[in-house]
C-alpha cells in the first residue's frame, strides 16, 4: 500500500502500477476513467476541507461567509498563503477555490511547499501563513499548531473520496479480482460503519462520513455536507 496524493496516485495508475486507487479529485478521477485507465469508480466516503490561518488573521477573514470571499481578502491584503503545490487532491481543490474567487495567485504572497499535508501545516504555522487542509489531517496535527480554522461550513469545501479499480483490459497484469474484493469490503456495511465512527474517540467528531451506499449527485453532496457539518459542530465543536 502506498500513501500518496491523488495526482501521484493517478500517475501510478496510468502506468499500471496500482490495482486499486482511493482518490479525492473528482474531475481528475472522471478523466482517469474516461481515458480508459480505471473502471468501476464508486463513492466511498467524504470529509471536508478547512481554511486555516494564524490567530492574528492579517487578511481579516474571520467574518468571511465563504471560502471564495476569504481567499479574495487574502489576495487583496497580500497576506502569505502556503499551498501544497503538489498536484494532490488538496492542491486541485485549492486551485478551484482561487478560480471561484476570481483570483490569480501572485507568487510574492502565494508560496508552495511541494510537501504533503502534515509538512505543509507545520510550515504554514512557522510562517504565519494561511493554508487549506483536510479536516482529518488538521485535527491529527492540531497540537502544537497555532493555526485556527476560519472557514469550514462552505459546501465548496466538500471533499469526496472514491475508489477506482485499474482497467484490466488496459493492464493485463493487475489483480482485478483482489481489487474488486477490496472495493466491496470497503463499501460493506461493517466497514462503512467503522469509517463513520473513525476519529470520535480521539477528536470528539467523525473525520469521515460514509458514502459507500449513497449516490453522489452534484446537488445532493452539498446538502449532505451542510447537514453533516452542522451535526458534527453542534455535538462537538472545535475550540
Amino acid at each position: 500500500m502506498l500513501a500518496v496524493g491523488s495526482g501521484q496516485a493517478m500517475a501510478l495508475g496510468r502506468r499500471g502500477e496500482a490495482d486499486v486507487l482511493i482518490l479525492h479529485d473528482p474531475q481528475g478521477e472522471e478523466d482517469f476513467v474516461a481515458e480508459g485507465y480505471g473502471v468501476e469508480r464508486e463513492a466511498l466516503m467524504h470529509s471536508h476541507f478547512v481554511l486555516l490561518g494564524p490567530p492574528s488573521d492579517p487578511a481579516a477573514i474571520r467574518q468571511a461567509a465563504t471560502a471564495a470571499a476569504a481567499l479574495a481578502s487574502i489576495a487583496s491584503s497580500r497576506a502569505l498563503f502556503l499551498s501544497r503545490g503538489d498536484r494532490s487532491g488538496t492542491h486541485v481543490k485549492e486551485r478551484g477555490l482561487w478560480r471561484a474567487a476570481d483570483v490569480e495567485p501572485d507568487p510574492e504572497w502565494h508560496w508552495e511547499s511541494g510537501q504533503g499535508m502534515s509538512a505543509t501545516l507545520q510550515i504554514a504555522d512557522e510562517l504565519g501563513a494561511y493554508t487549506i487542509a483536510d479536516i482529518g489531517t488538521y485535527l491529527a496535527h492540531k497540537s502544537p499548531l497555532a493555526l485556527e480554522i476560519f472557514i469550514e461550513d462552505d459546501p465548496a469545501l466538500f471533499n469526496p473520496y472514491h475508489i477506482v479499480i485499474a482497467n484490466p483490459e488496459r493492464f493485463a497484469w493487475v489483480n482485478v479480482e483482489a481489487a474488486r474484493a477490496l472495493s466491496r469490503f470497503l463499501r460493506s456495511p461493517e466497514i462503512q460503519q467503522a469509517i463513520g465512527e473513525f476519529g470520535r474517540g480521539a477528536y470528539g467528531r467523525s473525520l469521515f462520513v460514509p458514502d459507500g451506499a449513497r449516490a453522489t449527485d452534484e446537488q445532493g453532496v452539498s446538502r449532505r455536507m451542510t447537514g453533516d457539518l452542522n451535526r458534527q459542530r453542534s455535538s462537538a465543536p472545535i475550540r
